[in-house]
């Protein structure tokens, strides 16, 4: 009987074995942006995220922490060593690995005197953390080259460096975790040069001991996904599985001609990744915690079953689960918001796909001159100034002190798009147009959303009527 029972139970869990989950082993967020860093609340908040998530791990690493970077051999002041003790007791009693990591390439030194002093400062610097609860390690050399795009990193002495702190550390302390690292090239692209391993990622790969994780953000330091078979690629560069860093919803990277960062909100599903194995994956998220959490949220149903990772469902469970009744208008709101693109980023899906589609069947009806219908684009323009509105009056303040200008910008551009329709209807530019979009325009240094859709239907307009309205010239 027994027998027979497990023979049942086998046959259970082979016919349904595709739907069962397969965690990635190190899933969660990286703290790793540019510009101000979170708070002890945000970040407390944040480890009880992953509690409730399913993530099992937060990595310190705050670019603008003086201590994690620029001045990285300093110890932490008590009142800041205090606050992370406290974070690191958080995390342990949410089951979440709380992971600090350094920063020093910037001025390390391998060599010499000087290259044991540093080496002295960092094993010095880690083992203040493991006094107060840390047990997993992190050391990062990404964002290491000069205006002219070079680095002068050597993968031999940096790999050695890191075998010795290594060494270090789990020879003194038997409960330490296998280090994490990232390379300076640490997408693929800068990899290799044609078909060829570059000299420092060659050398990483053949002296960095095989225990240590690897970190890499995929194509480019934001690209738009990460196939099987380009993990793969990696995974053969080094001779391991590495892991992904995967910079969404993270947008401290100009997107405005302006140089301003932190403009656009990325509030879409992370998309694209593989559902090969692999070690680790770590979200880095924007500044704004709270509205981060829409797409981390996707992030760890991907990070826990990447196999039946449905995107388009995820997403908008999220919404439900976060936003409760305002998860109607937050949708409408988060879909002019989640592609993020500059001249060397990419990622996340188009921006309000059917309104930039009924927007170009409009325009490419009005130019050919045949029947128009108006009422689709109308009603998604009442609906997008609907819900701003809406969420401009209830959405709860731990939100709306995150989103209000973007808010108000969509607002603004949905009230453009009303005079732009009405334009066309007339066959003239409304003159209020013009005043609108640079009402946009100057807003635009705080604020950016929907520039392929709802935006750029405004700029389509005009240029198209003011293109039907020049006086034609006489042919002589």
């Amino acid at each position: 009987m027994k027998k027979f029972l497990s023979v049942i139970l086998l046959t259970a869990i082979l016919s349904c074995g595709s739907a069962l989950a397969v965690p990635i082993p190190l899933r969660g967020v990286v703290e790793g942006f540019y510009g101000t860093p979170w708070t002890f609340e945000d970040r407390a908040d944040i480890i009880d995220f992953c509690r409730q998530n399913n993530f099992n791990s937060y990595i310190y690493a705050p670019k603008d922490d003086p201590y994690h970077r620029e001045q990285w051999r300093k110890p932490y002041p008590a009142d800041k060593l205090a606050e992370i003790k406290s974070l690191v007791a958080f995390a342990k009693k949410n089951n979440v690995r709380f992971i600090f990591a350094v920063s020093p390439g910037l001025d390390l030194n391998y060599k010499g005197d000087k290259g044991e002093e540093d080496f002295n400062s960092m094993i010095k610097k880690l083992d203040a953390m493991y006094k107060i609860g840390v047990r997993d390690f992190a050391i990062f050399f990404d964002d290491l080259k000069d205006d002219k795009g070079r680095h002068h990193e050597d993968g031999k002495l940096q790999a050695e460096f890191l075998n010795r702190v290594q060494k270090n550390l789990r020879g003194k302390y038997k409960d330490v975790a296998p280090l994490i690292m990232v390379p300076t090239e640490y997408f693929y692209l800068d990899m290799v040069k044609g078909d060829k391993i570059k000299p420092y990622t060659k050398d990483l790969a053949e002296n960095l001991d095989s225990r240590i994780v690897i970190l890499y953000t995929g194509r480019g330091v934001v690209c738009d996904g990460i196939t099987d078979k380009e993990l793969a690629e990696v995974n053969k560069i080094f001779g391991r599985e590495v892991g992904v860093w995967w910079n969404y919803p993270v947008n401290d990277y100009p997107l405005t001609p302006d140089g301003n960062r932190n403009v656009k909100l990325a509030l879409g599903a992370i998309e694209k990744l593989p559902t090969a194995k692999m070690t680790a994956i770590f979200f880095n998220p924007m500044q704004q915690v709270q509205l981060s959490k829409v797409s981390l949220a996707t992030g760890a149903i991907y990070a826990n079953n990447p196999a039946s990772y449905d995107q388009i469902n995820a997403w908008n469970k999220v919404l439900n689960e976060q936003f409760g009744f305002l998860a109607p208008y937050m949708k409408i709101f988060a879909e002019h918001s989640r592609h993020m693109e500059n001249s060397w980023a990419k990622v996340g899906e188009p921006d309000a796909i059917e309104f930039a589609t009924d927007a170009s069947n409009l325009l490419y009806d009005f130019g050919k001159k045949t029947f128009i219908d108006f009422a689709p684009l109308e009603r998604k323009i009442i609906e997008i100034e609907r819900a701003a509105d809406i969420l401009l009056t209830k959405l709860p303040q731990k939100y709306l002190s995150e989103c209000k200008p973007q808010l108000e910008q969509l607002k603004r551009i949905a009230n453009a798009d009303k005079v732009a329709l009405e334009s066309l209807k007339a066959g003239k530019l409304d003159p209020r147009l013009k005043i609108l979009r640079e009402e946009i325009s100057a807003n635009e240094k705080q604020a950016v959303l929907s520039e392929e859709a709802a935006r750029k239907f405004i700029d389509d307009v005009i240029k198209v009527l003011d293109e039907q309205n020049k006086p034609k010239r006489k042919k002589k």
